[in-house]
């Protein structure tokens, strides 16, 4: 069955939704990170995706006060992401309560670090960031674009150890148009022992069946959930505990 994971993006230490990752189309919403995150795990959610915007285009983590308030308040595991570059950026997200991070930036910029990390923090703890436009990695808060092609991108890793993708195409992102999913199905192919988690597009529980029949690991969204496409109460049938 697939995961379900509510995404908490934080800006200013507001909780805000993109468009394209254009900061331009930034929307705000009027709940407290910590009051969403409680509201998810009252519905059967395990797992959220804590995005540091600020972080990411600083290029360090900003929002561990978040990070580890959520942790403290709830019993969430906690996928953060968002600026970390450095095995000291790492070290703080988990002792500020993060379960697992997400890095993208530091995988094109610091690719031997970056494998060095699936080995020494262990493969479960540790997820590829690989956002692309027109199949083409972009990084720092998706501001920086790249020519390295995402698939070439997947395979250096999954050949290192790589367990875990999180992927979002950056043209679905935000514009719930639905997801990529001949690029989560070019990736299942390509690589079948990897746990895809796809980001973006997600505009109903229909897509998350969608993505489930595919075989896809981890659904990521946001938008839908916070303009009311997705109510918390038609996922519970993802949520059914064994």
């Amino acid at each position: 069955m697939i995961q379900i994971i509510p995404s908490i993006a934080i800006n200013e230490g507001k909780v805000i939704r993109l468009q394209q990752g254009d900061f331009s189309k930034e929307k705000v919403y009027d709940q407290s990170p910590i009051d969403l995150a409680k509201t998810f795990e009252d519905h059967g959610i395990e797992v959220v995706h804590l995005v540091d915007l600020d972080g990411a285009r600083r290029g360090q983590p900003v929002n561990y006060h978040i990070l580890e308030a959520i942790a403290g308040y709830t019993g969430l595991k906690i996928d953060f992401t968002g600026g970390i570059h450095t095995d000291g950026d790492i070290s703080k997200a988990y002792e500020y309560g993060a379960s697992y991070i997400t890095a993208a930036s530091v995988a094109v910029s610091r690719k031997e670090l970056f494998s060095s990390w699936i080995i020494s923090y262990g493969r479960e703890k540790i997820t590829l960031g690989a956002d692309a436009i027109n199949g083409k990695i972009a990084i720092r808060g998706w501001q920086k674009s790249t020519d390295l092609d995402i698939m070439d991108h997947i395979e250096y890793f999954y050949s290192r150890g790589l367990k875990y993708v999180k992927t979002t195409d950056i043209s679905k992102d935000g514009v719930m148009q639905g997801p990529a999913f001949e690029l989560y199905q070019n990736i299942i192919d390509q690589f079948p022992d990897i746990c895809v988690l796809a980001s973006g597009g997600v505009r109903s529980v229909d897509d998350i069946k969608r993505l489930n029949d595919m075989g896809v690991f981890a659904v990521i969204f946001g938008k839908a959930f916070y303009e009311g496409r997705i109510k918390l109460k038609e996922l519970e049938q993802f949520l059914v505990k064994a």
